[in-house]
């Protein structure tokens, strides 16, 4: 079963470095690359992404996605198979709710508390 983990994030990487869809520009494409993704990838400096460049930040995307996916089946992947059954889904999302509901209200007391001190 521990063997189906890397498969599936070499699969997973490999999917995504192949059907990435990508916000850097393509050639005749008139997308703007963002600043930081310029500043980060453009190596040579000339203010556009070539084709070395946009693989990096492609690979780099990927293995983002590919980390994330592997912390998400880590925490949430109780039976090590994988993938996430709806069981473990339902966990994920009540997991998700309980954090958004903490944040919310963090959020409250702050502003409570800023109400309070401007009185």
């Amino acid at each position: 079963m521990k063997n189906l983990i890397p498969h599936t994030l070499r699969s997973l990487l490999v999917l995504a470095v192949l059907g990435a869809v990508t916000t850097l520009r393509a050639e005749g494409d008139e997308k703007k690359v963002p600043a930081a993704v310029l500043k980060k990838y453009d190596t040579n400096n000339d203010g556009v992404l070539d084709e070395k460049e946009k693989a990096v930040a492609e690979a780099d995307k990927a293995k983002k996605k590919a980390d994330t996916e592997a912390k998400r089946l880590e925490k949430y992947d109780a039976n090590k198979d994988g993938k996430i059954d709806q069981k473990e889904l339902e966990a994920e999302k009540a997991d998700r709710a309980a954090k958004k509901a903490d944040a919310e209200k963090r959020k409250a007391e702050k502003e409570k508390k800023k109400a309070e001190s401007t009185n």
